[in-house]
């Protein structure tokens, strides 16, 4: 199977990615972050390399696809193909940061991609607000995200909620991880595992 964990900038997917694929024993693929050659200027100057960084996580992204479609195991993705489209390259031309020719350029790209994908068995959100998306990306301390704005991440969430409140390419779990600390509470990760388990595998607790 292929599951996938889609939310805000800081609203713990990786967490959940490499939590959920060591309790179920699945295949973890990451979101190309500390590698990326683009993140760190973006922040700095959005408008200069905005077009690149979308070019460069839409391909990144692909490849993971293929990578999935050859596994034997199941996969669980760190964020989709259609985050990088629906929310971050439209929220980036909305904003002014990609012009109108490179918006169609990007488009027409991903159109091209989306042809081959298969959308994910199982699609986890992670629904978060701006204290808490703010608190998680203070908590890690990465140099580069001290450049993000807040106008930047809540325009974010405004695209997220408009996408998750049309998605119909399959199954889908949403999350509220305001309330939620799936990392220092097991009682939050249990409830989160046994709401994933009557999804894919139809299995009710027994408590």
């Amino acid at each position: 199977m292929h599951i996938a964990i889609s939310g805000n900038i800081g609203s713990g997917k990786t967490t959940l990615c490499t939590m959920l694929a060591k309790h179920y024993g699945w295949q973890p693929e990451f979101e190309s972050v500390d590698n990326n050659p683009y993140l760190k200027d973006f922040y700095q100057d959005m408008p200069r390399w905005a077009f690149h960084l979308q070019i460069y996580f839409l391909n990144s992204r692909f490849n993971q696809i293929n990578t999935i479609r050859k596994a034997d195991n199941t996969v669980i993705q760190d964020r989709t193909i259609y985050e990088d489209a629906y929310i971050f390259a439209a929220n980036l031309h909305a904003s002014g940061h990609i012009n109108d020719r490179d918006y169609q350029s990007y488009l027409n790209i991903f159109e091209s991609m989306i042809q081959f994908v298969k959308p994910p068995d199982l699609l986890i959100y992670l629904r978060a607000d701006m204290p808490k998306l703010v608190q998680q990306i203070q908590k890690r301390g990465r140099d580069f995200e001290d450049a993000i704005q807040l106008e930047y991440l809540k325009n974010l969430n405004k695209h997220y909620e408009d996408w998750i409140g049309r998605y119909d390419l399959g199954k889908l779990l949403i999350f509220d991880v305001n309330e939620m600390d799936f990392v220092a509470t097991i009682e939050d990760f249990a409830t989160i595992v046994e709401k994933i388990d009557i999804e894919l595998f139809g299995l009710f607790s027994q408590a």
